[in-house]
């Protein structure tokens, strides 16, 4: 099934802030949650869908990844969609006080690995064979060089939450029940920042350019994938950032045709060398190689050039290139060949 755009979804612009986001989720929220709507799939499917969309969007590493490589990216990454009804309240507590006057505490957030990246890099098929150090550039979030990754704007500080009072939670009591949720205000950090900083606009992270340098290991082959460990998304709360995924795409080659380590290559030779034998050069990815065309070769027949394929990515060795003749008949001839071949036919005992 094709998943429709998140920003359409929630009815909002690209350029939309958290505000916007957090505004359009509740009134989708609040339409189409299942307490209100009993019985009704079609609701509970919107209500799933529009919290998809919140998850991701919500998220400025998420909305990042998705707003360069679609549903796609954030596919690579891990990310199934919809999280459940529980991860859902336990994750949205402050949109579900909406619905019932309070929201549910959120579990206890220790260090958290940051998000995987995938990029996806184009090399050529000698390169593929051969190996190489190639270098390439990506966005990424990284701590605003302003607000060294407060989100604060320089000379100003952050202020005391006065809901909760500096804790990050606020106290409910209903009925014999007290429940301690996370504090919608503040999201549980127990302050606010009154005057965010310019460059970041509070995030206390900006896009910017990273050169990535990777080392392509001999025998890789399209869909190959080499990891670079720490050079995804940030880690919050102390964890540690995630690792960038660079998938490889192998251009075709105009001669040779792969097929695992070995690789094929057509050569024609004229009907005469077929007939006599020859010795011919032919190339091959390490430079011309000599090979020997015995009398009475076949069009088509396969001769192989030991270990001249493409190496082997978990052992020693190579593969090996396999050389198809094809042979050529000529198409105009001279009175003379002619001639050379109507007598030659008539040893045959085959007249043309």
């Amino acid at each position: 099934m094709i998943k429709r755009d998140y920003y359409e979804i929630l009815g909002i612009s690209q350029n939309a802030n958290e505000a916007e986001i957090k505004k359009a989720y509740r009134l989708l929220a609040l339409q189409f949650h299942p307490d209100r709507n009993p019985g009704n799939k079609d609701a509970e499917e919107k209500f799933k869908e529009a919290s998809e969309a919140y998850e991701v969007l919500r998220d400025p590493e998420k909305r990042d990844l998705y707003d360069h490589y679609g549903h796609e990216g954030l596919r690579r990454t891990g990310f199934s969609g919809f999280a459940g009804f529980e991860d859902i309240f336990s994750s949205f507590s402050d949109i579900f006080e909406d619905f019932f006057g309070f929201g549910t505490s959120r579990r206890a957030s220790g260090p958290r690995k940051g998000a995987d990246f995938r990029y996806d890099l184009t090399i050529s098929f000698q390169d593929a064979a051969e190996g190489k150090e190639t270098e390439f550039e990506i966005e990424r979030l990284e701590p605003c060089g302003t607000c060294k990754g407060l989100g604060i704007k320089p000379g100003t500080k952050k202020e005391t939450c006065s809901p909760c009072r500096g804790s990050g939670q606020v106290t409910h009591s209903q009925g014999f029940f007290t429940l301690r949720t996370t504090c919608s205000k503040c999201r549980g950090q127990g302050f606010f920042i009154p005057h965010p900083c310019p460059e970041c606009r509070g995030a206390g992270k900006v896009k910017r350019p990273k050169k990535i340098s990777v080392k392509i290991p001999a025998g890789v082959d399209s869909g190959s994938r080499l990891k670079i460990s720490g050079e995804g998304g940030e880690g919050e709360r102390g964890g540690r950032p995630g690792d960038l995924y660079v998938v490889l795409h192998v251009e075709p080659h105009p001669f040779f045709e792969r097929h695992g380590n070995d690789i094929l290559c057509q050569i024609p030779i004229s009907f005469t060398q077929a007939a006599l034998g020859a010795e011919i050069e032919v190339p091959s990815l390490n430079g011309s190689k000599k090979l020997v065309i015995p009398p009475g070769s076949q069009s088509g027949q396969v001769f192989t050039l030991r270990g001249q394929g493409i190496p082997h990515l978990d052992r020693f060795g190579k593969g090996d290139q396999h050389i198809q003749i094809l042979v050529k008949v000529p198409t105009k001839l001279s009175k003379r060949q002619k001639e050379i071949l109507q007598e030659f036919a008539s040893l045959e005992g085959k007249e043309p």
